[in-house]
């Protein structure tokens, strides 16, 4: 019987394909099979763009074998449980062949990532190895030049807001919104309102070519938006 491949979750970053981790960048070079999931069929896989350079540059680019699965962006449970089973045997597919499958996601790959839910899926059957990768957030500090968090500042990396929201303007003293084009008028209001000084900025398309940072709430919200909240007690 053939030995199975290895799965190895990547975090490819937040955008610039420079910022991808050397040893990402090894296995870009040499793994047969890349998973790079996408919103929709219309869709370019944005992770995939970022990884581009790297690929491109094999000897063996013409038959190396993409494949761009569906993750539709819905939060109906059920049908998302449908999505990641049949990409975890898909993925399995090819382990079992013997060959080894890089999955690719943006940001890191712990972090809010599609990854995570076929990794899962798989880890018990395969081998698996997880790489890291630069967090928008960090990625959003490090383009204004300041940091997140100092000394015992508590950092609260918020990907939808819900009734928890007093508690965490309470307790936080750095917020990071995530996906922060589903802010509403009214979710802005509640902070800027909260009695606590406090500085807001917003990254578009951080490390991106088309990066804007933005002093307060983006007005435009791409989808690639990223707002932090840094309060300040003094």
């Amino acid at each position: 019987m053939a030995e199975k491949g290895k799965l190895i979750g990547i975090g490819v970053g937040p955008g610039d394909s420079e910022l991808l981790t050397i040893k990402a960048a090894k296995v870009l070079e040499n793994v047969p099979v890349i998973f790079s999931p996408k919103s929709s069929k219309e869709k370019e896989s944005i992770a995939l763009s970022i990884v581009k350079p790297i690929i491109e540059k094999r000897k063996d680019y013409k038959r190396l074998m993409v494949v761009e699965p569906i993750f539709p962006m819905i939060e109906d449970k059920n049908e998302l449980e449908k999505v990641w089973s049949s990409a975890a045997e898909m993925i399995a597919q090819y382990l079992d062949s013997g060959r080894d499958v890089a999955f690719i996601t943006l940001g890191d790959s712990s972090i809010f990532s599609t990854y995570s839910y076929v990794q899962k899926k798989l880890i018990n059957r395969y081998e698996i190895e997880t790489i890291p990768g630069i967090t928008s957030f960090t990625a959003c500090a490090a383009a204004k030049n300041e940091a997140l968090v100092e000394q015992n500042d508590i950092l609260t990396i918020v990907p939808k807001i819900d009734d928890r929201l007093e508690h965490i303007l309470e307790y936080s003293d750095s917020i990071v919104l995530m996906k922060a084009s589903r802010n509403t008028s009214k979710l802005e209001s509640v902070i800027e309102d909260k009695n606590r000084p406090k500085e807001i900025y917003s990254v578009q398309n951080c490390t991106r070519e088309n990066e804007k940072i933005i002093e307060g709430f983006s007005n435009e919200k791409p989808y690639l938006t990223t707002t932090v909240i840094k309060f300040s007690d003094d």
